[in-house]
């Protein structure tokens, strides 16, 4: 059981390690941003990664070989989940929690904007982004051919084929405009 001099002595430390860490981050932006946040996600991405590759290791063969046919579909349907996940009118819901409606953006995409602090303001820039939460889709893609490449196949076929027509609908709309 702690003494009463040992937890005051655990809440002086804590304090200590806080303003030490307050210190490093101080003089970054004008504007407080939620690092420690984005380090949780970097670190929740990191250690999903590693588990997806320790669970292929025991057996080299379910590594996915990707073929150059794998990497563009791939990397086509990856653009496009990666706007529906961060831009799209009907997939808000998912990302109301953590971010706020600015505005209609066109062509059944919203503008929207990080709310909160810390972790929830974190998860808003991340879900807001779709440069940023490309590398959670692609490998989640990337693992997911390793466990059902045929599935996986199809799904990023579906959205490369989606992305294409999302392409010319608005070649269309410009030519007709």
């Amino acid at each position: 059981m702690a003494t009463p001099r040992k937890t005051a002595r655990r809440r002086t430390a804590s304090a200590t390690i806080q303003r030490e860490a307050r210190s490093l981050f101080e003089g970054y932006s004008k504007t407080p941003r939620p690092l420690g946040g984005y380090a949780a996600l970097v670190a929740v991405f990191t250690v999903g990664l590693a588990g997806a590759f320790a669970a292929t290791q025991e057996n080299e063969d379910e590594l996915p070989k990707l073929s150059w046919s794998d990497l563009l579909l791939f990397g086509i349907a990856t653009h496009k989940l990666s706007r529906i996940a961060t831009k799209d009118l009907v997939t808000s819901p998912f990302r109301a929690p953590f971010v706020k409606f600015k505005k209609s953006a066109g062509a059944g995409e919203v503008e929207e904007e990080a709310r909160g602090e810390g972790l929830q303001e974190a998860v808003g820039d991340l879900i807001t982004c779709p440069y940023c939460i490309a590398p959670w889709i692609a490998s989640a893609l990337v693992f997911a051919s390793a466990r059902a490449p045929r599935a996986t196949r199809v799904i990023g076929g579906i959205f490369a084929i989606t992305a294409g027509s999302d392409f010319l609908n608005r070649l269309y709309a410009k030519t007709k405009g």
